[in-house]
């Protein structure tokens, strides 16, 4: 197989050739990512490497997409609004021609596992916000003949927070907050919650979506819990600056 040659629909570019700060150009990645802050750090990371990225907010959306074109490489979060990420990165493993790189993506490390099982070539704690570790993730389980010739300059550059990006998830809680009435809203509130707050590196709001998680997962009352994550959300809301 030539450096030239199609892989699964995308044509891996001629690496050798390419400049050295831009070592994914050509590669198409698809991120199915539900929050807004996490795919836009992914979008930054994606142009910083030369990548074009396409994103799904959920399992359907990124399914549809994979039935008209086979992207380079899928990074895929492990807990999305209509299912989990290991179920969808068994799914595209098995298909033919198999994806070149599949990664689990999650601000829970513990997930790790999971989605190696699931059929992963590798796994991405969130926040994604090294571009060295960004690019190494894919580089490293590329196929060989695809993979850059010689030493490498790793790049020291970290992405921050979009504020736009993360309002728009903050908005997402408050408005999902409003209508949980049941155990799987409380789940993904507490999931989702989680991963923006680490982004944000918002301690005071992670630990509030921990204790929800606990609280629920030992059938404790909740309410106290929700009354401190909507006041929490909604100053987040009140002083989040766009720029």
């Amino acid at each position: 197989m030539t450096e030239q040659e199609w892989i699964g629909g995308d044509p891996l570019p001629t690496w050798r050739a390419t400049l050295p700060n831009r070592p994914l150009t050509g590669l198409t990645v698809l991120v199915v990512e539900d929050s807004r802050v996490a795919s836009e750090a992914v979008r930054l990371l994606c142009l910083r490497s030369g990548a074009r990225i396409r994103r799904a907010d959920s399992i359907r959306t990124a399914l549809r997409h994979l039935q008209t074109y086979r992207p380079g490489a899928v990074l895929v979060d492990m807990g999305l609004p209509d299912g989990n990420g290991a179920d969808m990165i068994a799914t595209i493993a098995k298909a033919q021609p198999r994806v070149p790189v599949i990664l689990g993506i999650s601000g829970d490390p513990d997930n790790r596992e999971a989605a190696m099982r699931a059929g992963a070539d590798g796994f991405l704690p969130k926040p994604i916000e090294s571009l060295a570790t960004f690019q190494q993730a894919i580089l490293s389980v590329l196929p060989v003949e695809a993979r850059p010739q010689g030493l490498r300059i790793l790049p020291d550059e970290v992405i921050s927070a979009d504020p736009g990006a993360l309002r728009d998830d903050l908005a997402h809680v408050a408005e999902v907050l409003s209508l949980a009435d049941n155990t799987a809203a409380i789940d993904y509130i507490a999931r989702f919650l989680a991963g923006v707050a680490r982004s944000a590196h918002d301690r005071m709001l992670e630990d509030a979506a921990a204790t929800l998680a606990r609280d629920h997962s030992e059938g404790r009352a909740l309410a106290s819990d929700l009354a401190r994550i909507s006041g929490l959300v909604q100053d987040r809301l009140a002083t989040v600056r766009i720029n």
